[in-house]
C-alpha cells in the first residue's frame, strides 16, 4: 500500500512542529493523524498542557492551534506494511523547509526514531529532537514516562524561552534515548 499523508496542521502562531512518519493504517481509515485510540499522542498533549483530552478532530485541532503546535507528517508517501515504520521503503517527502519558511517554528520534535531518522537527512536549518514514540509499538514507556519527556520540550510553545536542549540550531538531539 502506498499511503499519502495528510494536509499539515498550522497557523501564524505555531511555534513547534511535531512530525510524524505517515498516517497509520486506522489514521488512514479515520482520516486524521493519531486515531488509534492506544496511541498517546493526544493524551501526552492534553496532559502536558493542562487540558481536557480532545475527542473530536475538531477539539484535537482546537488543542494544537491554541498550543501553538504544527502537525505533520516527514513523508508525502511511501511504501508501507500496515504501520510498521521499520517496513518503510520509497520515501516521497514532504517539503518541510519550505513549510516552516515564514512561520515562526521554533524547532521541529520527531515522534519516533524513524521520523527523526527521516527528518535528520533532510538537513533542516531548525533544531531537530527526537522524542520517544507514543506509538502503543512503544510500550517500554508508560503514558507518565512519555509525558514527562514531551512536557521539557513542549514548553517552548508555553513560553519565550527556548529549552536548553534545543539552543543549538540545526544541531539534532534524541531525547531520553527517543
Amino acid at each position: 500500500m502506498k499511503p499519502k499523508s495528510f494536509r499539515p496542521i498550522a497557523n501564524e502562531h505555531s511555534r513547534i512542529l511535531i512530525l510524524g512518519t505517515i498516517p497509520s493504517v486506522q489514521s488512514r481509515v479515520e482520516g486524521f493523524y493519531y486515531a488509534n485510540p492506544r496511541n498517546r499522542f493526544w493524551q501526552v498533549l492534553a496532559v502536558s498542557y493542562d487540558k481536557p483530552l480532545p475527542q473530536s478532530v475538531k477539539d484535537k485541532t482546537r488543542l494544537l492551534l491554541e498550543s501553538s503546535i504544527a502537525l505533520w507528517d516527514v513523508l508525502s508517501s511511501c511504501e508501507i506494511s500496515g504501520s510498521d515504520d521499520s517496513s518503510i521503503r520509497k520515501p516521497v517527502y514532504n517539503d518541510i523547509a519550505a513549510f516552516a519558511s515564514g512561520k515562526p517554528i521554533e524547532k521541529i520534535l520527531c515522534n519516533g526514531r524513524k521520523a527523526f531518522a527521516l527528518c535528520h537527512s533532510l538537513a533542516l536549518p531548525l533544531p531537530v529532537l527526537c522524542l520517544p514514540s507514543t506509538s502503543p509499538a512503544n510500550a517500554a514507556w508508560n503514558v507518565e514516562r512519555l509525558t514527562a519527556a514531551w512536557k521539557k520540550e513542549l514548553i517552548i510553545a508555553k513560553s519565550s524561552i527556548i529549552p536548553s536542549t534545543s539552543t543549538a540550531k540545526g544541531f539534532p538531539l534524541c531525547i531520553n534515548d527517543c
